[in-house]
């Protein structure tokens, strides 16, 4: 078991890199961290230990929020950390904006290099996904006659990047129609094997679905796109921070997410990557000073930025390195199988998201079968303080149901009594 000095050194100084990423100041954090020390180590998987990390976020009194595929919350390490970066940069902020924080910018780089196991030159710390996704669409040299292939999960900031950028062009867009609820990756793979044609230059895909959770399997993806020499885009929104993620062994040409979801960093801060053979057509959004730049930081030459929300990003990789990937990794599958088994044994139930977890993850939606969603949604909240997000696309009539590391089972327990009530009513 950790002493409250070395969980403290973990914490902040050994994995965030205090002298690079923390002010002096956040020391003061180990006061309202101690509690987590309790239950780190070998019990660091039973229930107490995540009701404690629960504690660690700052949402409402009386929520029970399970929306976090909409828009994530920040824990209060964050939240300190990032307030404490705010105000260094306003008391000296030429300093700060414009060169004082060279070091701490490619550290936060680093950590998100080591989250994906890449090289930080694989590496752009951008706004969010619909950047990502208007960088990649606008850099693309397509010509007139070729595809990009898309699937019908796709989200509008996935999607229109590529019909404001490419379509006008001539370029087809091609969507590619998938299973609801795929028993096997195969399933959704050869969906696009059968897509393909001599045409196709790009597939451009979502990682995990914001409708129904449903997860493609980028390796297996991309292995059959690069046999035919097409690239892959991925929208990663849903997924990073979710489970563990190794972007060279996924073999994608670029992945992007917004860091606000599932990784629980401040809002308008996203990352980007790109495979060091795919960097040379990338070209940048916004251009000013050092956009002659041959490396990955081209495409984030801002000039003026946020850079406490940046800062801040780093923050909650380290609160994700503390909690460990695996851990959260496990946590996720654990609280999917518990909601999943309340589910199958509640009569008017019906889970619209695919069942092994090469297919699905942390969000799961589900169906209260005869009642419409969005009074159900509207019950949830008004009555139960409830929040989740209502889907009707794809005839899903589905409630999603985001779980991540603050929800306890607890919470989950809450939920299905509530759900129960009003299938009942």
């Amino acid at each position: 078991m950790l002493n409250r000095r070395n969980w403290l050194k973990k914490s902040i100084l050994g994995i965030a890199g205090a002298a690079i990423l923390a002010p002096t100041d956040l020391r003061a954090l180990e006061t309202q961290q101690n509690e987590l020390l309790l239950s780190l180590g070998q019990g660091g998987n039973e229930e107490h230990y995540w009701e404690l990390v629960k504690k660690q976020f700052m949402l409402q009194e009386g929520l029970t929020y399970f929306n976090n595929g909409s828009l994530g919350t920040c824990p209060e390490f964050v939240v300190k950390a990032t307030n404490t970066f705010r105000a260094t940069l306003d008391g000296f902020p030429s300093k700060y904006m414009w060169g004082g924080w060279d070091d701490q910018k490619e550290a936060v780089r680093q950590k998100v290099a080591d989250l994906f196991m890449v090289s930080k030159e694989n590496i752009a710390l951008i706004h969010n996904t619909t950047e990502g996704m208007n960088l990649i669409a606008s850099s693309m040299p397509l010509k007139k006659g070729d595809e990009v292939l898309l699937s019908n999960h796709e989200h509008s900031s996935a999607r229109i990047p590529w019909q404001y950028w490419q379509e006008s062009k001539g370029i087809t867009l091609k969507t590619v129609d998938l299973p609801l609820v795929p028993e096997t990756e195969q399933d959704i793979v050869d969906c696009f094997a059968k897509a393909i044609t001599s045409k196709t230059k790009v597939i451009s895909i979502v990682h995990v679905t914001n409708t129904n959770g449903m997860r493609l399997p980028l390796k297996a993806i991309s292995k059959l796109a690069h046999e035919k020499g097409i690239k892959v885009a991925v929208d990663g929104a849903q997924s990073m921070g979710m489970f563990q993620i190794n972007l060279d062994e996924e073999g994608v040409d670029y992945f992007t997410s917004s860091a606000h979801k599932w990784l629980f960093a401040p809002k308008g801060i996203g990352v980007f990557y790109a495979r060091e053979e795919a960097q040379a057509d990338l070209k940048p959004l916004i251009v000013c000073r050092g956009w002659k730049n041959k490396t990955i930081r081209r495409l984030e030459n801002y000039n003026t930025r946020n850079l406490p929300e940046l800062l801040g990003l780093g923050a909650a990789l380290d609160f994700h390195f503390l909690l460990g990937k695996e851990r959260i990794e496990q946590r996720t599958f654990e609280l999917k199988d518990y909601f999943r088994a309340q589910v199958a044994k509640t009569p008017g139930l019906k889970i619209k998201t695919p069942i092994p977890n090469a297919l699905s993850a942390g969000i799961q939606t589900v169906e209260l079968e005869g009642k419409r969603v969005g009074a159900v949604r509207r019950t949830l909240t008004e009555d139960y303080q409830i929040d989740c997000r209502p889907m009707g696309s794809h005839e899903l009539n589905g409630l999603r149901i985001s779980l991540s590391i603050f929800t306890t089972k607890k919470d989950v327990d809450y939920l299905m009594d509530a759900l129960r009530e009003i299938q009942q009513s």
